[in-house]
């Protein structure tokens, strides 16, 4: 079985049922009725609040775009780039990719004209499809990135350099072609989130595809009466993985194109949404207008949530906590995974362990995992040790880079770089990435500890904690503090006297308050502030030696 395979099941068992629902919040603010309501006043607008799609629909859109490609030339093993924000088209053009036998290449919708091209040029891509959003950015290369032999646009009034989807696929037969594929051939290109550096291409198969698929639904459970809240784009492995528990299900799913509070809520009310998976600043900012007063939960029908859960970073147990005060029905889980390892799942907390909360839990379904020093051998419990993992999931290699693969592949373990620890009873706690541990003093500082305790107070929204250079201990932890609107008025002396109950050496020596940056998936964007942050400290040492 490939993950294709799912779609054409669904489309034949449940064809007239709905598999997606595509929501615009912002083109109805203020509006008194729901959103289906108002997109049945108002049909015929370009820009529809609420939009449906079958699975059966689905299926043929997927078809079309397929032999679209096929007719084209493209062929088994080519590489098509998609650049799309979330979008009823967003998955029926992955899908055709693979029907056809080509591997998707979804590009994160942040990247300037010039990471497209790096991307595009690094995998090797065929065909480029994109969206309105980014006709400025592909203006600016289209005719520099000799590789791509088509350039299909996704919307109304189509730019000259490019040709239009929307009419070309209408022509195109809705019968799935007859493509061989199987589980070994080539499915995927993901790019790395990019916090380490520049991002690699992360090759997959389609046995990692399904593979994801078969996770996601063995740990949530997902079954046909099930609806998933979709919020994260679906260029990243996380927020499709998790929806492919869906359809593995044939369970329907919303995706949102907003994050306010009160958006998500009301998704989750008027869909009826069962699964919603959020990242650590959406649930902060959920409880924040709940504290505020700025939202009411008795103005929602929550009835339906069963399962919130969050994954893409470490999770503060304070906010798990705050969260179960006012949504005690709700189960939590977490997973844990990488792009590198097809997304969420290699490591799954499970909704039974929330007495666990802070772990990333254990290996999930039909996984191996282990702690181990920087020579692969196993360290004993309680011990400090990099994190590897081994399954189904693993990717190929990165792309068109041999040095980086066996940088972090060995013997079919993948060394994920991020420093873990096993408690007494075979749960994995998170220490922090291997590349942002702080050695101040002879002494290892892992900043994911020290941002867990400051996320405890009651006035900071969100925080980063990054090494220094020191000419005296070599690196002083800096914790970077994006307060609460309320709260502008604490000063370094009220964050000082918070870390009083810290260890004196890892306690914050600098105190920074400023927005702290997170990319589209929630994870702290760390090199960044090392640029923006380090190389002042470095002309302030400077300085002083002068």
């Amino acid at each position: 079985m490939i993950i294709t395979d799912l779609l054409e099941r669904n489309a034949k068992e449940y064809k007239d049922e709905v598999a997606l629902i595509e929501i615009a919040p912002q083109l109805m603010e203020g509006a008194k009725v729901t959103w289906k309501e108002y997109a049945l006043i108002q049909p015929n607008t370009t820009e529809p609040v609420r939009e449906e799609l079958t699975w059966g629909e689905f299926d043929k859109k997927a078809n079309r775009f397929a032999n679209l490609l096929l007719s084209r030339g493209i062929k088994k093993g080519d590489k098509v780039a998609i650049l799309l924000m979330n979008c009823l088209e967003w998955l029926p053009i992955y899908f055709g990719t693979l029907k056809a036998g080509a591997l998707a290449v979804p590009l994160n919708y942040r990247y300037t004209a010039q990471e497209i091209k790096y991307c595009v040029d690094l995998s090797d891509s065929d065909v480029l499809v994109f969206g309105p959003e980014f006709i400025g950015r592909v203006e600016e290369i289209y005719d520099r990135i000799p590789k791509v032999k088509q350039v299909f646009y996704v919307g109304e009034n189509c730019p000259t350099f490019a040709e239009s989807y929307n009419k070309l696929v209408t022509y195109c037969s809705s019968k799935a072609p007859d493509i061989k594929i199987t589980q070994q051939d080539d499915g995927a290109i993901y790019f790395s989130s990019g916090t380490t550096g520049f991002p690699k291409a992360i090759l997959h198969k389609h046995l990692s595809l399904i593979h994801s698929a078969k996770t996601e639904q063995a740990h949530h459970g997902q079954n046909r009466n099930d609806c998933f809240l979709c919020i994260p784009p679906l260029y990243h492995t996380g927020a499709k993985m998790h929806w492919f528990g869906s359809l593995y299900a044939g369970s329907k799913a919303v995706l949102l194109k907003g994050v306010k509070p009160e958006w998500i809520l009301r998704a989750a009310s008027e869909e009826k949404c069962t699964i919603v998976w959020l990242l650590v600043p959406w649930a902060q900012d959920i409880l924040d207008s709940i504290d505020r007063g700025e939202i009411s939960l008795d103005d929602y029908d929550l009835s339906n949530w069963r399962l919130m859960h969050i994954g893409a970073q470490p999770v503060p147990p304070s906010l798990i906590s705050r969260w179960k005060k006012h949504f005690p029905l709700h189960s939590y889980d977490t997973n844990y995974g990488l792009s590198e390892s097809i997304g969420p799942g290699c490591v799954h907390l499970g909704v039974e362990n929330i007495h666990k909360v802070g772990a990333i839990g254990k290996a999930g379904y039909g996984w191996e995992v282990k702690i181990c020093n920087e020579n692969g051998v196993s360290v004993k419990k309680g011990d400090v040790g990099e994190l590897a993992v081994k399954g189904p999931g693993v990717m190929t290699c990165y792309y068109n880079d041999e040095k980086a693969t066996n940088e972090v592949l060995r013997d079919g373990w993948l060394f994920t770089g991020d420093m873990a620890r096993e408690d007494e009873d075979g749960f994995i706690f998170l220490v922090d990435r291997k590349k942002d541990v702080i050695i101040s003093g002879g002494e290892n500082l892992y900043p994911v500890q020290i941002e867990d305790f400051l996320r405890a107070c009651p006035h900071i929204k969100d925080v980063a904690v990054i090494g220094l250079p020191d000419s005296r201990l070599g690196e002083i932890a800096a914790a970077i503090i994006e307060l609460k609107p309320e709260c502008m008025n604490i000063t370094e002396e009220d964050i000082t006297e918070f870390c009083h109950e810290l260890p004196k050496y890892k306690r914050p020596r600098k105190i920074i308050f400023a927005d702290v940056p997170r990319n589209p998936t929630g994870k702290i964007e760390k090199p960044k502030l090392r640029e923006m942050y380090c190389g002042q400290s470095l002309v302030a040492q400077q300085n002083e030696i002068n």
